[in-house]
């Protein structure tokens, strides 16, 4: 990435993301942009992004410390516990990718 300042690489990662990961219940796919999770996500994978310390350990931590809450508050449910296996590789690729053009 040519000298793009921090707010502009969270901003590309955040779409990228929210483009193509979703969030899975009854069988509906929430992508994550439409969900409004994609920035804080990408914010929060920021980080481990710059520190060239990426691991599927480190990602599923994230996305496990995130909660979505469904019901109108009455529940909350970890972030990682919605988005299935294919979304997860997906993310994963997305974020290497990311972390290979830093």
């Amino acid at each position: 990435m040519a000298k793009q300042s921090t707010s502009e690489v969270i901003e590309a990662i955040a779409a990228e993301i929210g483009e193509n990961v979703y969030i899975d219940i009854a069988k509906w796919h929430l992508y994550l942009a439409d969900a409004k999770l994609h920035t804080l996500l990408a914010e929060q994978l920021y980080p481990i992004l710059t520190a060239r310390s990426l691991s599927e350990d480190r990602v599923q931590q994230v996305l496990q410390n995130i909660p979505v809450k469904l019901g109108g508050g009455k529940k909350e449910i970890p972030l990682i516990d919605l988005i299935p296996a294919r979304g997860q590789t997906d993310l994963m690729e997305i974020l290497q990718k990311y972390q290979n053009d830093m």
